[in-house]
């Protein structure tokens, strides 16, 4: 019989800080690009959830096909640019505003503001 290896107490988790941008934390390439891409998507999904439609119905709307809606459902921004999801953004009848302003910072950021 073989026995399961197990933690010593001694060995604790090790917990480090984040960025701010899992993409970034898991070196991703174009990290504010994925993490743009996730805050539209998410805004996507939380309006097509609130309408109550099938997805089929959806699919119409958005000009895609029911699989593609439902990888949206999935919180999950597949092979869509960021044109793309804004463009879907506004078939559900919401504005999408760019402003572009100078940054404080060293590198400017990527946001988006629901309102």
């Amino acid at each position: 019989m073989r026995r399961r290896a197990t933690r010593s107490k001694r060995s604790a988790d090790r917990v480090v800080e984040g960025s701010g941008n899992v993409f970034a934390d898991l070196g991703l390439a174009s990290p504010e690009q994925e993490l743009l891409k996730a805050r539209l998507t998410l805004e996507i999904h939380s309006i097509l959830k609130e309408s109550g439609l099938t997805q089929v119905e959806m699919a119409k709307i958005l000009g895609v096909r029911q699989p593609q809606v439902s990888l949206l459902m999935r919180n999950r921004a597949g092979n869509f640019s960021v044109g793309r999801l804004m463009e879907f953004l506004t078939a559900l009848r919401r504005d999408v505003e760019i402003t572009v302003r100078p940054s404080r910072k060293a590198h400017g950021e990527m946001l988006v503001v629901s309102g």
